[in-house]
């Protein structure tokens, strides 16, 4: 990776990043936090608005669109990585969520529907706490 005098990189596991600024880094943990806020919203009321809570919840709402607003600035750098996992993080739940409704007006079975929406809160849990842990030790999240 080519770079000027005026920059330096960051190796991370052998791996070349343009440095991350601290208030990059603040942003990405605060958007973590609001995705998690989402999740624990949903996870006291029950399973199925758990995903209705991170995908149409104000705090997620929020986290996502700061999350392609700022995009493009960390570019290079190890939160590009944490960007991206939030953003397929959402996006997939959003589908899933939506599979989970059209299975539901198919009368597939309101059971399928509490399964199908529980795993997926779960791995949006795993997904959060993952890429945060990864963050809190300044490494890109795989």
């Amino acid at each position: 990776m080519m770079t000027d005098d005026y920059k330096t990189i960051d190796m991370i596991d052998g791996e070349a990043f343009e440095p991350a600024r601290p208030g990059h880094i603040r942003l990405t943990h605060i958007l973590y936090l609001l995705h998690a806020i989402g999740l624990v919203i949903g996870a006291w009321s029950q399973a199925a608005t758990m995903i209705g809570a991170f995908v149409f919840g104000w705090t997620s709402i929020i986290a996502i669109i700061l999350n392609y607003v700022k995009r493009d600035e960390l570019k290079g750098t190890f939160l590009e990585s944490h960007f991206a996992w939030q953003a397929s993080t959402f996006w997939v739940c959003l589908i899933v969520m939506l599979i989970g409704v059209v299975l539901y007006v198919l009368l597939v079975g309101f059971l399928v529907n509490w399964l199908l929406f529980g795993l997926v809160g779960l791995w949006a849990i795993y997904r959060i706490i993952k890429g945060w842990l990864a963050l809190k030790e300044g490494k890109p999240v795989l």
